[in-house]
């Protein structure tokens, strides 16, 4: 949950870099946020709470996919490479996943202060 909430902290932070375990902890509890705002959406026949919750999730999103790729050594605009239909989303996922760099121009390696 911590991961979740220093996301929110740094909402629009496009500085800096994000561990592997801090993005894919992100978007873990997004996934579960997001389907649990569809559920209550669904019982009460709308769909204003989760448009909503998407809606404020998309600028912490792109700051902490931005320090993530800040952290494999890739400017934040690759994200635009999802774009391209299938091929660009896997590729976007293949960078996700890779290691940090030790030290690179985005900073130190976060890994080295947990």
């Amino acid at each position: 949950m911590e991961y979740y909430i220093g996301a929110w902290k740094k909402y629009a932070d496009f500085t800096g870099r994000a561990r592997r375990k801090e993005y894919w902890m992100f978007i873990l509890f997004n996934l579960i946020v997001s389907v649990v705002l569809n559920l209550v959406d669904m019982a009460l026949g709308s769909m204003l709470i989760s448009s909503l919750y998407s809606l404020a999730i998309l600028l912490p999103s792109l700051a902490i996919g931005a320090r993530r790729l800040h952290d494999t050594g890739r400017s934040g605009w690759w994200q635009l490479i999802a774009l391209i239909p299938i091929i660009g989303i896997i590729v976007l996922i293949v960078f996700y996943c890779q290691d940090s760099q030790d030290e690179n121009d985005y900073g130190e390696n976060p890994k080295a202060f947990a």
